[in-house]
């Protein structure tokens, strides 16, 4: 296949772990067959020594990588950055990565909400929220910090108050409402304009009778064990088979109206449906650059998505260039 006459230079600055998973082979050979080089950014150098560069992709908050990158634009404004830093920096927290879901008019005939939850920002505010009944069991207690490092995916069911006093984790954290949703959590993933809806096995329903410890500790919710709580994989398979995705209309709006919200290209949300109201759904969690390569055809969606980006900034540049 031919080299087409334009080509276009994709810098990407990610983690060496973002990078094995995410510049596989596949992707790279995609967009080369399409017109994109995706090049690595050295982290070691200086970026205004590096480029050319049409866009930048990154997942980078850290204060010496903000510097470079706002003095490599002061000097290249028309590089178009995939995402701003201060964009992504609300879902570090889950305090506030939800919070822009209340926002969002959803017009299709399902209905969408975010869980009950408080944040616990010492171990004596824990018996107020008892004392006050603001909290109704079974909950999940999750770290504040939503940084992708191994501690804060460290979560625990928690059944009742005595649950609570066993509780490990160190505070802040919060604590939220528990929905039985089926044992399967939908993963939906967003690369501009372009959408993919998946299903994933997630904790199964929970009555009292479910009970027989006070506390579960787990690690994310999506990867949550289900064969200590006497579900074997026979069960998991038929839930998930049986498990119907919600319509696309409902999820492209939902995401459509996040990634505006949000002003960010490139993440997913978990979203659950309620056991008790077939047509409620929740958004638990928001990630910014999640693990797209877990995707089927991910190189597909990725490369599109960069083509769009390109071919929109090219259209407003020969639009700048025309004359009056």
């Amino acid at each position: 296949m031919s080299e087409r006459a334009t080509r276009y230079r994709i810098g990407y600055a990610l983690a060496p772990k973002k990078v094995d998973s995410f510049i596989q082979p596949s992707l790279l050979n995609l967009a080369k067959e399409r017109g994109i080089d995706l090049v690595p950014i050295q982290l070691t150098k200086p970026l205004l020594d590096q480029g050319p560069f049409d866009c930048i992709i990154h997942k980078f908050s850290h204060p010496e990588w903000i510097d470079q990158l706002q003095e490599f634009l002061s000097k290249n404004p028309n590089i178009t950055v995939i995402d701003p830093v201060q964009s992504f920096q609300r879902l570090r927290s889950r305090t506030t990565m939800l919070q822009v879901v209340s926002q969002l008019n959803i017009t299709t005939q399902n209905s969408l909400r975010i869980p009950n939850q408080i944040l616990v920002e010492n171990p004596d505010s824990l018996a107020g929220i008892v004392a006050s009944k603001s909290i109704e069991f079974p909950v999940i207690a999750k770290p504040v910090a939503a940084d992708g490092t191994a501690d804060s995916h460290q979560m625990s069911l928690i059944f009742n108050e005595e649950g609570l006093k066993q509780l490990s984790l160190t505070p802040p954290f919060i604590l939220q409402e528990f929905v039985n949703h089926g044992g399967v959590i939908f993963k939906v993933y967003v690369a501009g304009q372009h959408v993919q809806c998946v299903k994933r096995r997630s904790m199964p329903d929970i009555s009292e009778e479910d009970a027989t410890d006070n506390v579960l500790s787990f690690s994310q919710i999506s990867n949550a064990t289900v064969h200590d709580q006497g579900v074997n994989d026979q069960s998991v398979a038929k839930l998930m088979e049986a498990a119907e995705l919600p319509s696309m209309d409902f999820v492209n709006e939902v995401a459509s109206q996040l990634r505006q919200a949000l002003q960010l290209n490139l993440f997913n949300f978990d979203m659950i449906r309620d056991s008790r109201a077939g047509d409620q759904y929740l958004v638990i969690d928001i990630n910014y650059f999640p693990g797209y390569a877990k995707l089927p055809c991910y190189e597909t969606m990725l490369t599109d998505f960069f083509l769009d980006i390109l071919q929109q900034k090219q259209s407003v540049v020969s639009d700048d260039c025309k004359p009056a």
